[in-house]
């Protein structure tokens, strides 16, 4: 069994599983501790059989119980050094043994999966997408992404699946309550 569930996707929050017969991994932790226990309570998985949370980047779209799942659960995060920095008020709430790094393009592992991380343009500290591997297959996750490059081409080719968020509009933008600062970074 290779799986992806999206837990949520949007501005509100991101947050994906991936599972294995043997591995759980939560991509991001966008939304409330209460909420993705719950969503994956929907789909009978239990937070304490999360072995490790990825992290994309540092926006509170994507890590805003990071700090609160990983200390409660004892979750460990992987998150490269640049995103961990950029965002203290979660870093500060994670144990350090549960803090490991990864340097973008170098393959790791949790479990049965291999991960490979890869560059995305974004405007966050280092931010990424992954590839996602077990038995060669391939799951490829890219958020937030402001245009395709053919850094993340290469990476997504050949994914049994593929997650892409871009959620920009420039209308739904021009006519959001968005302060006129955060519309100019988004556009």
């Amino acid at each position: 069994m290779f799986r992806f569930c999206s837990l949520f996707s949007g501005s509100s929050g991101n947050s994906s599983l991936v599972q294995t017969d043997k591995t759980n991994i939560l991509v991001d932790c966008g939304e409330s501790a209460k909420k993705i226990i719950n969503s994956l309570s929907e789909i009978n998985i239990n937070i304490e059989n999360i072995n490790a949370i990825l992290i994309t980047h540092k926006h509170i779209d994507h890590v805003k119980s990071l700090g609160t799942l990983s200390k409660k659960y004892n979750i460990p995060i992987y998150t490269n050094k640049e995103t961990l920095n950029a965002m203290p008020e979660q870093k500060i709430k994670i144990k350090e043994e549960n803090i490991n790094f990864f340097n973008i393009s170098e393959d790791f592992f949790i479990g049965d999966l291999k991960i490979h991380a890869f560059s995305i343009p974004h405007d966050a500290a280092n931010p990424c997408g992954f590839n996602i591997y077990n038995n060669n297959k391939k799951i490829s996750i890219a958020t937030d992404i402001g245009h395709i490059t053919p850094e993340i081409m290469n990476n997504l080719e050949k994914s049994i699946f593929l997650l892409l968020e871009s959620n920009y509009d420039f209308n739904t933008l021009k006519c959001s309550p968005y302060p006129y600062h955060l519309k100019q970074r988004i556009s």
